[in-house]
Parts: C-alpha cells; sequence; structure tokens
C-alpha cells in the first residue's frame, strides 16, 4: 500500500500543532510533505530529545549526528524542489547495531570487533535511505545477540522506558526502548528467537517479524562486511519496529522484497490484507500452554482482548492447528536453532559434544552440533511439514493468537549461567530460558507474526499479544494489530519521557 493509502486507511493526519517526540513514521512524513516541520527542524529536536531520556535507557550507542544533518540539509533542499524521496523522506529512524553501516562498528557487543568499522551499509538500511529515512544512531544489543536482556560489555546495559529497573528485551532491547522514549520514529532489528516481537511487548510497542526471506540479510553480521555472502538464513529474519502498526507495514515496503541480481527475475507486493473489520476476522488463539505458562497478570490482558473481540462480533476458535503438537514443533525448532549457533563450533569442542551425545542421545543441542547434514535435511522437511501445517489452517482462520511472552518485562539478571537464571512470575519463579518458547511456532513455519500492545499490568508494566498471520500474507497481521488498538488501544508514552 502506499504512504497515502495507508493514510487513508484510518490513521491520523498531521497538524499545525504537530508534536514530534511520539508521532507515528506517517504523521511524519507528511509534516515535513506538507512544510510543517523541516527535516532538520526535527532532527534538533530529536537530538536534542537524545539528550534527556537516553542517559536513563541507554538505548542509543552510537550516533551519526553530523552525517545526519547534512542529510535533514538535503532532504529539505530536494523538497524545496518538489522532489521526495520517498515515503520516508526526512523521517528520523534507528537500526540495531548489529546491522553493518558505513563509518560504524557492527561488533554485536563483543570486544573484539569495538574498533573495527564497515565501508557498506547492509542492504536492509539502504532500503531504508532510498525510501528517504535519515540514520539517527545504532541500538543496543546482546552479546552475540543470544539474549533476552541487551548489555554488552561494550556498551553497557539498556533500561525499560517503563522502569529502569527491568530490561528492555533482547536482542533488539535497544531498538524496542528508543521507539518507547519517542527517539525516532521506527527502527530495524532481527528475530531468531523473538529477538522483535519479545522487546516489543516489553516495551509496549509494535514489531513486526516478517515472512521468512521477505526482507534481505545481507550486512546483517559481526565485523566489518565487505558484500560477501553471510549464512544462509533458515530460521532469522530482519523487521521493523514502530509506535504505529500502520507505520510497521510502511517500513516493510521500504524494506521488503529482491535484491541484487535476485531483482533481474521477480518482483514483490504486499497482498492487501484479508480483512477491513475487526468483526469480520476469523481468529484461533491459544492463550496459555504447559511448555511455558503465561504469568496470571499478563494472562488477565489477554482475556481482556478477547472480551473485547467477542464484543466486536470477531469469530473466535480456541485450540491448536489440527496436527500441531507444540512439543513436537519446540524439539524441531531447538535442533535446527542450535545447528545454526554450532556453525564455527572448534573441532576440540565438537568432540567434547560427541561424547556428552553418545552419553545422552536425547542431548539436542550436541546432536545439533555434530550430527550429520542428513538430520538436518530431515529436521527441515519437518520444518516445511509444520508450514504445511499451518498454510491449511489458515484456509479457514485469518490470524492465530498467542502470548508474546509468558511474562511482563523482568527485573535486570546478569548472573552466569544463564541457563540458571529464573523470572519472578505471581505463581513463583519460571525458567529463564522459557522466555522465548511462545514465539518459536512461527518462526519454525517462516510465518508472519506482528506484536501489539494490548495493556499494562497492576504494576504498569506493558505487554503485547503476537498475532501469526499466513506466509506472505504480513499486510493481515499487521492490519489485525491496527484495529486492534480500536478496542484495547496501542501505544501509550511512558510516564517518565513525556514529550
Amino acid at each position: 500500500m502506499t504512504m497515502e493509502a495507508t493514510a487513508r486507511s484510518g490513521s491520523p493526519q498531521p497538524s499545525r500543532n504537530f508534536e514530534p517526540a511520539f508521532a507515528t513514521a506517517i504523521e511524519t512524513a507528511e509534516a515535513i510533505r506538507q512544510k510543517t516541520i523541516s527535516a532538520a527542524e526535527l532532527l534538533d529536536h530529536i537530538f536534542r530529545r537524545v539528550e534527556r531520556p537516553n542517559p536513563a535507557i541507554n538505548a542509543i550507542v552510537w550516533q551519526c549526528r553530523q552525517q545526519a544533518v547534512e542529510r535533514a540539509r538535503h532532504a529539505d533542499g530536494a523538497l524545496a524542489e518538489g522532489k521526495v524521496w520517498g515515503s520516508l523522506h526526512g523521517v528520523p529512524v534507528t537500526i540495531k547495531e548489529a546491522f553493518a553501516y558505513r563509518g560504524s562498528p557492527n561488533a554485536w557487543g563483543m570486544r573484539a570487533l569495538e574498533h573495527l568499522t564497515s565501508a557498506r551499509t547492509a542492504v536492509a538500511v539502504e532500503r531504508l535511505e532510498a525510501a528517504g529515512a535519515i540514520v539517527i544512531g545504532k541500538t543496543n544489543v546482546p552479546v552475540s545477540l543470544s539474549d533476552w536482556q541487551s548489555y554488552n560489555p561494550i556498551y553497557g546495559t539498556t533500561n525499560n522506558p517503563w522502569n529502569v529497573a527491568r530490561t528492555a528485551g533482547g536482542s533488539t532491547g535497544g531498538g524496542a526502548a528508543a521507539v518507547a522514549a519517542g527517539l525516532g520514529c521506527a527502527t530495524i532489528g532481527s528475530d531468531l528467537s523473538g529477538s522483535i516481537r519479545i522487546p516489543a511487548h516489553f516495551c509496549g510497542v509494535y514489531g513486526h517479524k516478517p515472512t521468512l526471506e521477505l526482507v534481505g540479510t545481507a550486512g546483517f553480521q559481526p565485523g566489518p562486511w565487505d558484500g560477501s555472502p553471510g549464512l544462509p538464513m533458515d530460521l532469522a529474519v530482519v523487521g521493523p519496529l514502530a509506535r504505529s502498526a500502520r507505520d510497521l507495514a510502511l517500513v516493510l515496503q521500504a524494506l521488503a522484497g529482491p535484491n541484487g541480481d535476485e531483482a533481474t527475475a521477480w518482483s514483490w507486493r504486499l497482498p492487501a490484507p484479508r480483512r477491513a473489520r475487526l468483526e469480520d476476522f476469523r481468529i484461533g488463539y491459544v492463550m496459555d500452554g504447559e511448555f511455558a505458562p503465561v504469568a496470571s497478570d499478563v494472562g488477565a490482558l489477554y482475556e481482556g482482548v478477547l472480551a473485547e473481540l467477542s464484543r466486536a462480533g470477531a469469530k473466535l476458535e480456541p485450540g491448536w492447528p489440527a496436527g500441531i503438537d507444540p512439543r513436537e514443533q519446540l524439539a524441531t525448532y531447538q535442533y535446527l536453532l542450535f545447528s545454526f549457533f554450532s556453525a564455527d563450533v572448534p573441532e576440540e569442542r565438537r568432540e567434547a559434544l560427541r561424547a556428552r551425545l553418545k552419553e545422552n542421545p536425547a542431548d539436542i543441542s550436541a546432536a545439533a552440533s555434530v550430527e550429520p547434514h542428513g538430520r538436518w535435511l530431515h529436521e527441515t522437511r519437518r520444518r516445511l511439514q509444520f508450514r504445511a501445517l499451518w498454510q491449511r489452517y489458515f484456509d479457514s482462520h485469518d490470524v492465530f493468537l498467542c502470548p508474546a511472552g509468558f511474562s511482563a518485562a523482568f527485573l535486570h539478571d546478569h548472573s552466569q549461567p544463564l541457563e540458571q537464571r529464573t523470572i519472578d512470575t505471581p505463581e513463583g519463579k519460571r525458567p529463564y530460558l522459557n522466555t522465548a518458547l511462545w514465539t518459536c511456532f512461527a518462526t519454525l513455519a517462516g510465518l508472519p507474526a506482528t506484536v501489539a500492545p494490548v495493556g499494562r499490568t497492576k504494576v504498569d508494566l506493558p505487554a503485547g499479544l503476537q498475532i501469526v498471520a499466513p506466509m506472505w500474507e504480513d499486510g493481515t497481521s499487521i492490519e489485525f494489530a491496527a484495529l486492534l488498538a480500536d478496542v484495547v488501544g496501542g501505544f501509550h508514552e511512558p510516564p517518565a519521557f513525556p514529550a
């Protein structure tokens, strides 16, 4: 959908009292085009704002002020000549530290890469800039992107804008915190084990995990990127976070589609949402599960969503799709995940893992590191079989709702080993490693999944709901998230960081 079509679909339009701190990307782009505010004026406001909330939350960890100021000046000059670069002309955004960006490190929190910079820019970031966006800085991540908290020895810890004693999530925690605190209109991150969806859930913003391979991942890697291919991605994706659902569609339009040689053979369009009204959606849902029981404070919000959907007249059906066993899906997901992370395991470590597997043939982590490629092929076939079951389900359903996580944002905990951490809930302590289990199903099948804020717990922590849609139909889950805001509310400004 075009920028204008997106605006016509119900998003509020900017006026002369345009408030730049928490305006949506759509409102901001329109305000710049109407010359309600110039790109340079907006950028000055955003950088002055960064000086206030950012020290408290540590979301943006690298800034490119001079470059951004120069680009804003050119954006205003182009507009004066009647030229619009794209749908995000002059809109300030952030990017995850993990993306290559000219002149900056993409260290992934690792000391050895701290001072190494990339001469090239990741494809997804190039797409943002081609649409007219102005990158203002990079946001914080955990070491190797391997945690659901964003802290590392280079940049320190990112705090949640709703409660700085708690995590903003990971691995796109810095990005979610920046969006929530009004530091840029949108951001891009990555998602393998909920790394977009969990921070969105914890920080009360919108996040979208696109269909697998819809957005190019070239240049999303640790250390300087020279344009060479990275590891193939059979689970991980790149996607946006924003303060409105329709901003997700706007940014996704800029990011998605073929790159390089692929563009000579095929093109892409975002399919229209299946439905335009909540009452017309055919909705399946599961709001709890024994593999990761949902804490009662978050569960109460989910029950409230179901009640509102029922009042709106939507068609609701509980239960997993036919043939889907969540534990079977989790086992396949874990094998493929461990296979990805074991790609560069040194041989001496593999020997130890072989011994461990011999002792315990059920050790999935060890098996993924040492078993032959044939095992990976069989597990991949299972992944595709699960996808087929989900796609069949979507013949009779439009979206599937499930938790984004089993708890709201938890207190910072950097203790080691990570496996021994626990999370406090009203029902007692829960295993830390269960944090991402609710996000694994969409990841395994390659399905698009949008997280939408649906309220706050009794201690004023936000929570989000996960909306899964058919493969390639990203617009359906995004539109459902937009419509959901009409009955449960959408993004709210954290009280500690007002406009």
